[in-house]
């Protein structure tokens, strides 16, 4: 049996998120720190609904990124509770990343969250992201970097792509130099302490969201009824839930053609995450406007 040895003195841990509008990169950034998908990415907006936490292990530290939704104006009840997620994060981390993608210039959404969170600037720091880096000329990543610095006193500003990696070590090792000095949290080998429940879920939406009408995404939410393990695979019984006939066709597609699509995309990466042979049952089913009433809201886990 082996025994496991005390962190070395001047060992790290603690927690970090990331925050910043929809689509600004914090997913894709938290798997590549992590060094494997455990949050879904998507083109997009209001992908991440749930915080998902992603564990990243050092010789020297260890890092929990609490992967959020993006704090946007919200126009329904499930917006006002996702924004609630974000700021119930803030206070319970040790360090804020605020991501600013590259190549899109700062905007109101952007300046809106800055805002918030010089509310909590004065007990927790907040490191400035220029993510995407990779989707722009160097000129544009030194505009926004200019813009950035002038949204309020950041303790550090660091332009990264998580796409080719660039800085993405350096990341870490900024945010670990605002951690306290701690044990390891999670055992070696932990990359997420989400439900497998959750995060099969979620990459089947991650599949859903692929090729359907902007206004969509919104309407899409998954619940997992079974996951039954049996002799040579795991069989799943998922459904898709929308809030209209119309969209239900929509994710149906001609002939079944667009759910048997996504089935088959969602099998792959669930099969990749749990690194056994999946059986994935996929059913749509209509819940009438429910990311306004609250009773579908706690129904569908929200």
């Amino acid at each position: 049996m082996t025994v496991p040895q005390p962190p070395a003195e001047g060992f790290r841990s603690g927690f970090a998120c990331f925050v910043g509008r929809p689509n600004a990169g914090k997913s894709t950034l938290t798997n590549a720190l992590v060094g494997q998908k455990i949050a879904i990415t998507s083109s997009r907006p209001q992908t991440t609904r749930h915080t998902i936490r992603g564990i990243v292990h050092r010789d020297d530290a260890q890092i929990v990124l609490v992967d959020t939704p993006g704090l946007h104006r919200p126009r329904t009840l499930l917006g006002s509770r996702l924004n609630d997620l974000v700021r119930e994060t803030w206070s319970e981390v040790d360090v804020v990343g605020f991501c600013v993608p590259a190549n899109e210039k700062v905007g109101r959404g952007d300046r809106f969250i800055a805002d918030e969170l010089r509310k909590v600037a004065a007990h927790t720091p907040v490191i400035a992201v220029v993510t995407k880096t990779d989707l722009a000329r160097p000129e544009q990543v030194a505009e926004r970097l200019a813009e950035v610095a002038e949204l309020m006193d950041f303790a550090e500003v660091v332009p990264t792509s998580a796409q080719s990696g660039f800085q993405v070590r350096l990341l870490s090792d900024l945010l670990v130099a605002q951690l306290p000095e701690g044990p390891q949290l999670y055992p070696d080998g932990d990359l997420t302490d989400e439900p497998e429940e959750t995060l099969v879920a979620e990459l089947v939406r991650e599949a859903s969201l692929e090729g359907v009408r902007d206004e969509l995404p919104h309407s899409i939410a998954v619940t997992i009824e079974e996951m039954i393990p049996r002799e040579d695979l795991l069989e799943i019984h998922a459904v898709v839930w929308v809030e209209r006939s119309s969209q239900k066709g929509i994710v149906i597609g001609r002939g079944g053609a667009r759910l048997k699509q996504v089935g088959s995309d969602a099998r792959r990466q669930i099969e990749k995450l749990l690194g056994t042979k999946v059986y994935l049952d996929l059913h749509v089913k209509i819940a009438e406007n429910w990311q306004r009433d609250p009773k579908q809201l706690r129904r569908l886990g929200f």
